[in-house]
């Protein structure tokens, strides 16, 4: 079985490119490209459609950055001018003075819902259109972005997997050269089938749109899977080793709930 095992040791990218970072661009340009056919589908004009991309890519960034700050490391950022600045701009300080360009290290998937949320509420309120519309739209082509934002963890050998035998595992040499479940895969599957799903639905029940259904079926979908793959990775802070529950799995508790929520809301209005 051990035969079977992928060693995992991708470069950085190619060029001033990162994989990271061009998996975030194809997953938001995928969704880009599904929501405005939706917009066309549904005779939503163009000029309510132009202004989504920037809410959307603001309130996805500054939203999963403030929540890794905030939930994964409140010691270091909350407790220092320094961290609080490196909390917004992608640097940090160096220790001999000055600082240095490192990207924004640390971004939280829950933070990012949240922040998607809020952006899009704003959206709304400038373009008077209904915000379970927009919200159903969104949640259709979510499963595109959710997929290469977790192949970007891939790429990056982050958020890894618990230390396992299964004959698929993956051995990630720039953490330890330990066989590790490939958490970040599972979920970019999961995540694919998704949008196939999601996909297939809208074009059987597109009288659900605007009722939120789409919406809730998507929170639902993803933060219960997230809530049990979580088992199978390694805590990311060390004080998450105390929690009866990992900091990913009480997130998604929420997310869950609120999915639950809107799915019934949708049932008794149709």
């Amino acid at each position: 079985m051990e035969l079977l095992y992928i060693t995992w040791n991708p470069n950085a990218g190619f060029g001033p490119f990162r994989w990271y970072g061009l998996c975030w661009l194809i997953g938001l340009a995928l969704a880009f490209l599904v929501v405005r056919r939706l917009y066309k589908e549904q005779k939503i004009k163009d000029e309510l459609f132009d202004p989504l991309f920037v809410y959307c890519f603001i309130g996805i960034l500054l939203g999963a950055r403030l929540g890794h700050c905030i939930f994964y490391e409140p010691d270091y950022f909350l407790t220092s001018f320094k961290g609080f600045v490196e909390m917004f701009l992608p640097i940090r300080f160096l220790e001999e003075g000055g600082w240095k360009f490192i990207g924004y290290q640390g971004l939280a998937s829950h933070g990012g819902t949240l922040g998607l949320i809020i952006a899009l509420w704003l959206y709304v309120k400038s373009t008077k259109l209904s915000i379970w519309t927009v919200l159903d739209n969104i949640a259709i082509a979510t499963g595109t972005t959710a997929c290469f934002i977790r192949l970007g963890n891939l790429m990056n050998s982050e958020i890894i997997g618990k230390v396992t035998d299964v004959p698929w595992a993956f051995i990630f040499e720039k953490v330890d050269m330990m066989p590790r479940h490939p958490g970040q895969l599972y979920e970019a599957i999961a995540y694919a089938i998704l949008f196939g799903i999601m996909w297939y639905l809208h074009k059987k029940m597109p009288e659900k749109i605007g009722t939120g259904w789409y919406f809730g079926f998507c929170l639902t979908y993803i933060f219960t899977f997230r809530f049990f793959i979580e088992y199978t990775k390694e805590i990311q802070e060390a004080f998450e080793a105390s929690l009866p529950l990992d900091m990913g799995q009480i997130l998604s508790i929420p997310f869950i709930i609120i999915g639950v929520v809107c799915m019934i809301r949708a049932k008794k209005k149709n």
